[in-house]
């Protein structure tokens, strides 16, 4: 026993938080230690404490508490205990009693993906609250989790979710190989997680991280994979294709015909978000027969005194869109001062010469229209396009911009993540799947993704 304190004293630092208490009971010794910053000092004293004084008797196996564990491994013993258990030293045994203290916050409304009309409750920190919470939607016995422990020092338990009786068994297998070879010091969150297992190839995002408990619910139906992470609140899905960017969960909420009108505004949006300035400077400083002479007029009056190229003027007001919008992210104080920031700088700049109004009304229209999307890394890839458009369009004009939505096409249809293609349905074509891309019909949603899974029909037991 007291070599086992001792070695405990000697590989955790002698820290501080560690405590070591003994105890005699009816002549005989035991010794409890704890972490006091990890465990619940009245699940200690209620469960275990009080019971052993007032009945005067050591019985560990019948104290009034969840999960008590007879163990020998040292490793195990140490891992309990820097995990929030009460290790309990009776004569040659070892024992471990659950007394975590919950650290972590409750479950709030999404944060960051806003519902409308679908449920208000988030992911929070905690991995069991999680699974719970996916549980509670799907009571099934089909609804399989597989963990793991990543990480050298965090030893952070990471769960693999899926449906048994609808996942694509050959993807499965392909997904718990990468999880099982990572190796790293430690996982803090689900991002270093999806660092490992997305496609790296394409700058478009090929795992969808969110915090909504209903969207994971659904695409687990659809055959996908979800990974949940101790300590972090965002969730990971894959496989993902493209057209999985512009649908929200609220979508199947509602009547088609209104959902359709938002998704193709979403797909206006990115549209406008991605040519928009590469347009204007192709018209403006090459293709000049595009425009009517009125507009040209209005145009060449308005950057009669800006001392910069096109092209230099959309990128300046580019980065500063971006630095105003990281601020308001980024700092403690009110988005009105970023608000306030932005005009007021943006008609200093205009009386002094520095840009055209025009110009901020392009780029403001172009930045607010990539906004549309929730998913932070496809607002990043629509603005690598917006710059990458805007060069083509500065050197070679309106077909420069022809140019590089031929190879935005190409790149992304020559984009397959884990063998899947990331521009389904559209290539390769399903027209089945079509009736729920950027137009969504009225159908009885009868039919999963044939990629996704063998189990198409719907109800259907495999």
């Amino acid at each position: 026993m007291y070599k086992l304190i001792n070695k405990i004293k000697k590989d955790t630092g002698n820290s501080t938080d560690i405590q070591y208490k003994k105890l005699n009971i009816n002549k005989e010794e035991i010794t409890i230690i704890y972490s006091e910053v990890l465990t619940s000092s009245t699940s200690i004293n209620d469960f275990i404490l009080r019971p052993l004084l007032v009945t005067n008797n050591i019985n560990i196996e019948n104290l009034p508490i969840n999960n008590i564990e007879k163990i020998k491994d040292y490793k195990t013993i140490l891992k309990r205990l820097l995990s929030g258990f009460t290790i309990l030293l009776y004569k040659d045994d070892i024992y471990t009693l659950e007394t975590r203290i919950g650290l972590s916050r409750g479950i709030s409304i999404p944060t960051t993906e806003t519902s409308l009309r679908g449920p208000k409750d988030a992911f929070c920190e905690h991995f069991n609250t999680n699974l719970g919470l996916i549980r509670k939607r799907i009571p099934s016995k089909h609804l399989f989790i597989k963990n793991y422990s990543i990480g050298r020092h965090t030893k952070t338990t990471v769960g693999l979710l899926y449906m048994n009786n609808i996942v694509n068994k050959e993807y499965l297998t392909k997904v718990s190989k990468k999880l099982a070879s990572i190796n790293i010091d430690g996982i803090i969150d689900s991002g270093y997680i999806k660092r490992y297992i997305e496609e790296r190839k394409s700058i478009f995002p090929s795992v969808i991280s969110t915090e909504r408990c209903d969207m994971v619910a659904q695409a687990l139906l659809e055959g996908k994979i979800c990974i949940l992470v101790d300590n972090s609140c965002y969730i990971l899905i894959l496989p993902t294709f493209f057209i999985d960017y512009f649908h929200t969960p609220d979508d199947y909420y509602q009547k088609p015909i209104h959902i359709s009108f938002i998704r193709i505004i979403r797909l206006l949006g990115f549209l406008v978000s991605i040519l928009l300035p590469s347009f204007y400077i192709a018209t403006t400083t090459i293709n000049n027969d595009v425009l009517t002479t009125s507009l040209l007029t209005s145009f060449i009056s308005q950057r009669k005194l800006v001392p910069f190229p096109s092209l230099i003027e959309a990128t300046i007001l580019s980065i500063s869109f971006e630095i105003l919008r990281e601020s308001d992210v980024r700092s403690s104080t009110s988005s009105a001062v970023s608000i306030l920031g932005g005009i007021v700088l943006g008609e200093a700049a205009v009386e002094a010469g520095i840009v055209s109004p025009i110009m901020i009304i392009v780029i403001a229209i172009s930045a607010i229209s990539g906004l549309l999307f929730s998913s932070v890394e496809m607002i990043s890839a629509i603005r690598w396009w917006r710059y990458i458009f805007m060069f083509l369009g500065a050197i070679f004009g309106l077909y420069g911009m022809y140019i590089g939505i031929i190879i935005f096409i190409v790149s992304l249809e020559k984009t397959n993540i884990n063998d899947y293609p990331y521009l389904y349905p559209f290539s390769p074509i399903n027209f089945y799947e079509l009736k729920d891309s950027f137009i969504k019909k009225t159908t009885k949603d009868k039919k999963r993704n044939e990629l996704l899974t063998k189990n198409i029909t719907r109800g259907k037991e495999l």
